[in-house]
Parts: structure tokens; sequence; C-alpha cells
């Protein structure tokens, strides 16, 4: 779906949930409310069914499911407040944290698809913010439930969603602390917990502070939640969640800040509980400073280790002479954007004319000078969102979306002109040529990774037996 499309689907569910609120527990309200819910929750199995059989479609599954339960755990509490012989509590409750129970599953099912084998330290730092969190849970959420005098049962089921709340939190940290992409889907998933979070955090607090009727109405604010997940999942970018990323994790100094406010939690409770007494102080700023010396240790190390990392990340996915992205890069671009055919797309396959005679006559430095030079202008040529990629030996491709055929081939005939141009090599010229061969598809048309490019490169070799230092657009 393209992105305008779910920004207008977003708008209408942000004022069909702002009318669900105002008219909570009326008349209308009370018809409204389960109808807007029902349709989110058709609706996110129709995103579901957008998502194309070969892509990772099982979380996005666990996200309908989730929708579908917390819908029929509200349905069931609809029926048992007009019909009060159908029983509630049980099978509401056992619903909603049978939901958050699925959509955690689904976070780090994504966590893992897209930091296979590198979730390590997200996992450590995502454990340590969830323990503090769960610490504060159970000093001002949980101990105090269990401590009301009520029954097991009617203290235990309440207390439930705090842990429920802190596990999801650290779902969610998995992804948010791991490598890979940020784009529009990513924050429409951390934008639904973090809400979600933020209802439940109210529904807990609110009461102390807040009118009750107004801590009732915010439970509508979860279709919001509802709709921003089913927006990711119709965003055309959605397997940023759950595809691998060779993208670097750079530590954030952030990331650094809330760990140290999470080694001090449990500090800092314990002084208060004491009445911030002499000892206690000085314990907690011995604690203070010596947590600070270790995550100033801690992040140096990073840092070193993040300079390795990212060095043997752009020598895997980078030609060494020329600089440019290779094969793997190109792979994974086209892998990404092929199958879709939300937009026209083209494929340039070249090969040099001429390069072995340089190579024979001049050496390999000069044969080595043609090459980055020819990555040069390659580069000069292309918009910025190509993608510019040696093969290996003389051979280049430029992967450009968006690009119409006829575009494709003023391209084509520019980097002709552009690449026939001589090189100077101590008092010599060099002279190559290109013959390129075009792959291009419209609007709507799909192919794969290996169909594009023996396509354009069954192009190329027509465009070389025709006289060479020329083009040949495939299927024309």
């Amino acid at each position: 779906m393209a992105p305008r499309k779910i920004w207008a689907f977003l708008g209408a569910a942000a004022v069909a949930v702002a009318v669900a609120t105002v008219t909570y527990n009326s008349t209308f309200g009370n018809v409204f409310y389960p109808l807007l819910y029902g349709a989110l929750s058709v609706v996110a199995w129709l995103a579901v069914r957008r998502v194309p059989p070969g892509a990772q479609r099982r979380p996005w599954v666990l996200v309908a499911v989730t929708q579908t339960l917390w819908f029929t755990g509200d349905a069931v509490e609809l029926a048992y407040y007009y019909l009060s012989e159908i029983p509630s509590a049980g099978v509401s409750d056992a619903c909603w944290l049978g939901g958050y129970a699925v959509l955690t599953v689904a976070l780090i099912m994504m966590a893992r698809r897209r930091a296979p084998g590198r979730l390590g330290g997200a996992v450590l730092d995502a454990l340590t913010l969830a323990g503090a969190a769960a610490l504060l849970s159970w000093q001002f959420l949980i101990q105090p439930a269990l401590g009301d005098g009520l029954s097991i049962a009617d203290s235990v089921l309440p207390a439930s969603y705090p842990v429920a709340d802190v596990v999801l939190l650290a779902a969610l940290l998995f992804i948010a602390l791991s490598p890979g992409t940020r784009g529009t889907p990513t924050r429409l998933l951390f934008a639904a917990v973090v809400l979600y979070l933020a209802i439940d955090l109210t529904t807990n607090i609110g009461p102390y502070f807040l009118p009750q009727d107004l801590v009732a109405r915010d439970g509508a604010l979860i279709m919001l939640g509802n709709a921003l997940l089913t927006a990711a999942c119709l965003h055309p970018r959605r397997d940023e969640l759950t595809r691998p990323s060779a993208q670097v994790r750079v530590l954030h100094p952030s990331r650094v800040l809330f760990l140290g406010v999470a080694f001090l939690t449990a500090p800092v409770l314990t002084a208060v509980e004491d009445g911030l007494a002499k000892n206690a102080v000085a314990t907690l700023i011995a604690t203070g400073v010596s947590t600070v010396f270790v995550l100033t240790r801690f992040t140096l190390a990073v840092r070193e280790q993040e300079r390795a990392q990212a060095q043997l990340t752009y020598q895997a996915r980078h030609d060494p002479l020329t600089g440019l992205a290779n094969r793997s890069v190109l792979t994974d671009e086209m892998d990404r954007t092929l199958p879709r055919g939300s937009g026209p797309v083209a494929v340039l396959y070249l090969d040099l004319d001429g390069f072995k005679q340089v190579n024979d006559l001049y050496g390999h430095e000069a044969g080595d000078l043609v090459l980055t030079t020819v990555a040069q202008r390659l580069s000069a040529a292309v918009r910025a969102g190509d993608l510019v990629v040696r093969l290996g030996g003389d051979e280049f491709v430029l992967f450009c979306p968006n690009l119409p055929a006829d575009h494709a081939v003023r391209l084509a005939d520019r980097i002709v002109g552009d690449l026939a141009e001589p090189i100077p090599f101590r008092g010599a010229l060099l002279e190559v040529g290109t013959s390129v061969g075009i792959a291009a598809y419209g609007a709507g048309e799909t192919a794969g990774e290996r169909q594009a490019l023996r396509a354009a490169d069954a192009a190329m070799y027509e465009a070389k037996r025709s006289g060479r230092g020329r083009w040949v657009l495939a299927g024309a």
C-alpha cells in the first residue's frame, strides 16, 4: 500500500478512536465502540494477507491474533455488561493477558530475524532496563495490590498486568537496542507498543489523580495502537522489521544514560526506604561514582568494537579497489525492491570495451586507474538513490528504482558517451568504451534478482555483438 494511503488510514482511525473516546459509555458509544474495534481487527487480518507469501508473514499473523484476542476480551466484557449471567472476568482477562503474550512473541521473533546472531548485547541491555522497570513495578504497582488484604485471585490478577507490561517492554527493547533499519514501519511499531504501555500505566496510577471516568475512556486508545500496528504491516517497507540487516548499530549516548539509571534504580529505592539516612546517602553517592566509571569504560570498549565491526562490514559489502558496492549489496536491494512491483525499476549491465588491451599494453596499474575512473564517472551519472555495483573484473551494474524505461535509455546513452572519454596515464591516453544492457520493468511488474540480471546481461552481449559502444534494451 502506498504511504499516502497508509497515513489516510491512520488519520481516519484516529478520528474514529476520538469519537469512540468522547462517546464512551453512551448509547451510541456502546454500539460504535465494538463495531470499530471489530473493524480494525478485520483490517489487521486483511493487512496480513497483503504480505507476500515468500516474506516473513508469521510475526504479522501474531500481531493480528493479538488484536483479535483483545477485541474478544472487550466483546465478552460488553456482553457481560448487558447479559450479567455470562461470566466475564476469567474469559476477558485470559484474552487480554493472552494478547500481551502473543504480541511479545511477535516482537521477539522480529528481533531475532532482523539481527540473527547479533542480539547478545541488545538482550543484556534490554534485560537490565526491564529489570529496573520490574523493580519499580513491584515497588509501586504489584506489592501494594498484594498487600491490600484481598484474596489471592483478586490480588494476583491485577498484578499480572504490570508483569505483562514489563515483559512486553523487554521485547520492545530487544528491537530498539538491536542492529537494524529504523524506518517508518519500525517507528509505527514503537509508537503502538509505547502507547499500550502508557495506557496501562495510566490505568494503574490514574485513579490516584484523575477522574475514574477519564481513566476508563483511555481504553479506547488501544484501538489507535492497533491501527498503528496495522499501518506498519501495510507499509511497503514492512520487511525492515523481519529481514536481516547489515547495518551496524552504534551505541547512542542515551543508551548509556538509561543503563546508568537502571543500575541506580535499586540503590535509590533502598536509600528512599531508609529515609535518606547518612550512611544510605554516602552509599548512594559511592555507587553513582562507580557506575559512571564502569559505564565510561564500557562505552570506550564498545566504541572500539563498533569501529572494527563497521570496517569489517564495509569490507564485506564493498569492492576494495573502487569502493563501490558489491554483489551482496545488489542482491539485498534487488530482493527488497523487485518483488514489490510498486514502481518502475531499471537494471543496467555494463561491460567495458577494450579493457583487456589496456591491461596488456600498459599493465595492471593502468587497468586499476581505468576501473576507479569508471566507478567515479558512473557514480556521478546516477541519482542519489541509485546503486552502482562492481560485480568483478570490468563488469558493473546500475540498479535504479523508480526509473522508467525511457529514462534508463537516456542514462545508458549518456554513460556510453562519458566512458568513451580518454583517461590520461603517464603521457598516454587510455581509451575504453562500454556496452550496456538494459532490463526495465514498469509499475506493477515483478521480477527476481536472477531474472533481471540475466535479461540485462543478455542485452549487454547483444550490444557487443552489434558493434560495442552502444546500449540495447531487453525485449525492445
